[in-house]
């Protein structure tokens, strides 16, 4: 019995074939299969990969979006946002942090005399929304991350703000608790990191007292500024 015949017998049927079967110009397959390797320097700009986000199915989200959602702010900013994945909100609109945690976030930035416009890029882990807002699966995230990596590459930022756990494992590979290494520096690729709570956390949380998420995010976006400026100067 062939090979072939041996992987249908076992229901492994239309399984993609491996990387190095793939024919030479793979640029157009890229949004068809996670085993299809996304290198660095794949795309020229962010319009470039966004049009391959929008018809992206390398993982299961694909098939249940309604948008892609891939960034919004300066595409030049020397601060980049890391969220996990797009809300109803972000998925019905196409952008992310739209909603109330968008609006708490910018709130936030202002409040250090930051905007999107001119300091901040936003983007997500995974660029579709997962039913039900359920965390990514690894899979899913695997399958978008080299999207990410690209983003990151492209608007070229000094600091990175990672919103949550889903977030600092995706990029760092830490598996610690957020309330436990949030505001702390981590150096990742040359680049400043840092974790901090995402503004969903905090809307759950909104007592302003000492000690408490909000007043912890205050600090922490404190430190980003003058570490901002640090790096500026």
């Amino acid at each position: 019995m062939s090979p072939e015949s041996q992987l249908n017998l076992f229901g492994q049927i239309d399984v993609d074939p491996p990387v190095e079967s793939l024919p030479a110009n793979q640029f157009e397959l890229i949004p068809t299969s996670a085993n299809i390797p996304i290198a660095p320097g794949t795309y020229d700009n962010i319009g470039q990969l966004a049009s391959h986000c929008q018809v992206c199915h390398r993982c299961e989200l694909g098939d249940t979006r309604i948008n892609a959602v891939v960034g919004r702010g300066n595409e030049r900013a020397p601060i980049l946002i890391v969220g996990e994945g797009p809300g109803q909100n972000e998925d019905e609109q196409g952008l992310p942090f739209v909603g109330r945690s968008g609006q708490l976030l910018e709130k936030i930035l202002a409040a250090v005399k930051l905007t999107i416009e001119r300091d901040v890029y936003i983007c997500n882990v995974v660029r579709c929304r997962p039913p039900e807002n359920r965390v990514p699966t690894p899979a899913e995230v695997a399958a978008c991350k080299p999207y990410l990596l690209e983003q990151i590459r492209l608007v070229d930022p000094k600091i990175i703000l990672l919103t949550g756990a889903t977030a600092v494992k995706a990029i760092t590979g830490k598996k610690d608790g957020i309330t436990k290494i949030r505001g702390t520096w981590i150096e990742w690729e040359g680049r400043w990191c840092m974790p901090i709570f995402h503004p969903a956390y905090l809307l759950r949380n909104p007592a302003p007292d000492v000690g408490k998420p909000k007043w912890l995010m205050w600090q922490d976006i404190q430190a980003i500024r003058a570490k901002l400026a640090e790096i500026e100067a």
